[in-house]
């Protein structure tokens, strides 16, 4: 059975880490609870528990236990650790790691100070690193997916899971978790859609599936999947061969692999994502088709979402995504890289950097 994404988070806290007795873990908890509670979703809960873990381990270490004990200067004194932090490979913390870290810690004070439990808010007036304008470090090119995709075995019902896996990825951008919680009734084979039910920000979305993808997605339907089944159906569109629901470690090792065997060293269920926004970027796809595949509500505080009909996407989805069983000539010009496609490219390295600390 799968795993609670909280159970997973705490998971970090060992019996033996004496900050598990810190007077701040009491606040973590009912901080969390009244994150749940308010109805932001599970991803967000787990990814506050991860970075409250690291910050009152910090704490821990210099003798900080109550919230009362905590100002400013030692909050910027934490955010400059984050920043010369060395993980064990010599790698320094991504910006976007670093803000998975400090952004919990500006809502759990904000909620300390609405909750009375401080008088002011120290974490107010913190300023948070800025995402350098850059392009992702990796994308992959449409010669390297096809050679990740070319991995699976699809002479094998496993290889026949991995290649539409792969390939919904590829097609949709959906997040690993969304994938993961996909019922077989969401697909819709004849219209070529699927919908994501109460994806990041519990935004439910219909997003457009390729040919191709569809293709794979019938045949892993058709052959695969009655084959895997136990007594005990619930649905759930992929499984494992013991007949149940991926976890998510799981379903990014194999993804992993698969890349790896392709030459590429880094990245995994992500890459995919990101990778298709880009191609459909690069093919000429309107930023705000782009927007609503990826289920981002807005792309900055200026830039409203626009509700686009699922007819146009899927136009636009067969016009410029490169993977599609019958080539469309598109004559559109490839677009340069505005600041709206820099935008988006950015959410999407901040979500990377969310998965990595999740």
């Amino acid at each position: 059975m799968r795993k609670s994404r909280k159970k997973t988070a705490q998971k970090k806290i060992s019996v033996a880490d004496p900050s598990i007795h810190n007077g701040l873990r009491s606040y973590q908890t009912a901080f969390i609870e009244w994150t749940e509670t308010i109805g932001l979703s599970a991803q967000t809960a787990a990814t506050r528990q991860i970075a409250l873990d690291y910050f009152i381990q910090w704490c821990d270490e210099r003798g900080l236990s109550r919230p009362q004990d905590i100002t400013r200067p030692m909050l910027e004194q934490y955010q400059r650790h984050l920043y010369h932090y060395r993980k064990a490979n010599g790698q320094s913390l991504t910006y976007g790691t670093q803000l998975t870290r400090l952004n919990p810690l500006k809502a759990f004070f904000k909620w300390l100070t609405r909750e009375n439990h401080i008088l002011y808010n120290p974490a107010s007036e913190l300023i948070l690193p800025r995402l350098p304008r850059r392009l992702p470090q990796r994308v992959l090119s449409r010669e390297e997916v096809e050679a990740v995709l070319s991995q699976a075995d699809v002479t094998t019902l496993a290889g026949i899971r991995e290649r539409a896996v792969m390939e919904l990825f590829y097609s949709t951008a959906i997040r690993r978790m969304e994938l993961l919680q996909l019922k077989v009734f969401d697909v819709q084979i004849r219209q070529g859609t699927l919908m994501v039910r109460q994806g990041k920000g519990r935004r439910d979305r219909v997003v457009p599936v390729g040919q191709r993808a569809l293709a794979w997605l019938t045949k892993y339907l058709n052959e695969v999947r009655p084959q895997l089944l136990t007594s005990y159906d619930d649905g759930t569109l992929f499984l494992t061969d013991e007949g149940q629901a991926y976890e998510k470690g799981r379903l990014g090792d194999m993804v992993r692999r698969r890349m790896r065997e392709a030459g590429i060293a880094q990245g995994a269920c992500h890459a995919f994502r990101h990778a298709c926004a880009t191609h459909m970027l690069e093919n000429g796809a309107d930023i705000r088709f782009i927007q609503a595949m990826l289920g981002h509500a807005e792309l900055s505080t200026t830039q409203i979402y626009t509700q686009v009909s699922i007819v146009k996407l899927q136009e636009i989805h067969a016009a410029t995504h490169p993977a599609r069983l019958t080539r469309i000539k598109n004559d559109m010009q490839e677009i340069a890289i505005d600041a709206e496609k820099q935008t988006l490219l950015d959410a999407l390295e901040i979500e990377d950097s969310e998965e990595e600390a999740s």
